[in-house]
């Protein structure tokens, strides 16, 4: 029985075409060219201007005031008024000096009996002129002429100006060209059945 079967199947396989089935897969290619891009920054366009500063100075000049007139005077060279004025003084002073010693003596007769040689001193007294030492008598002191100084002042303002800027920015310039992909076959797909 088993025999019988195998035959049977074998003459069933016999009556079987051969099918050969060959294939080629498809391949693809890919193409990619990179973007570029280009950047152009120009300078930026800048203008400064600087005003002068405002300045202003005030002043005030000093003050110099010479005295002269005690040194003059010491020198017997002043206005006539002034000179007058002093010799009259001098007159009064002298004139007050000769009362007082004319009153002393008087004084002194009066009391003639405690004293007998009293006529003697005053004719001493009165008869013979005292002598000054001469002396230089046009050569003024040391500090005769007076003088007072007053400082001058200075103000400055100084008023500063800002500087004036002005500045243009310019814009980038940009180029940018795109990339592109490109995609192709490089290996179409095939399917080939033969039978034999």
């Amino acid at each position: 029985m088993l025999t019988g079967s195998f035959t049977r199947k074998r003459e069933m396989d016999m009556q079987i075409p051969t099918i050969q089935i060959s294939s080629q897969m498809g391949r693809i290619a890919i193409e990619q060219n990179d973007g570029t891009l280009e950047i152009t920054q120009p300078n930026a366009e800048m203008h400064i201007k600087q005003p002068v500063a405002d300045m202003s100075i005030r002043t005030t000049k000093g003050h110099l005031t010479i005295d002269q007139t005690q040194a003059w005077e010491e020198t017997n060279l002043m206005s006539p008024i002034r000179f007058n004025k002093k010799h009259a003084q001098t007159g009064k002073q002298k004139a007050i000096e000769g009362i007082q010693r004319r009153a002393q003596q008087g004084a002194q007769l009066i009391d003639i009996h405690r004293n007998d040689n009293v006529m003697a001193q005053q004719a001493v007294q009165n008869g013979y002129r005292t002598y000054k030492t001469p002396s230089l008598t046009y050569i003024p002191s040391p500090l005769a002429v007076k003088t007072h100084y007053e400082n001058g002042e200075v103000e400055m303002s100084v008023h500063a100006q800002k500087p004036i800027i002005d500045v243009q920015i310019n814009k980038p310039i940009m180029y940018y060209r795109r990339g592109h992909v490109q995609i192709l076959m490089d290996q179409h797909p095939n399917l080939t059945i033969h039978f034999a």
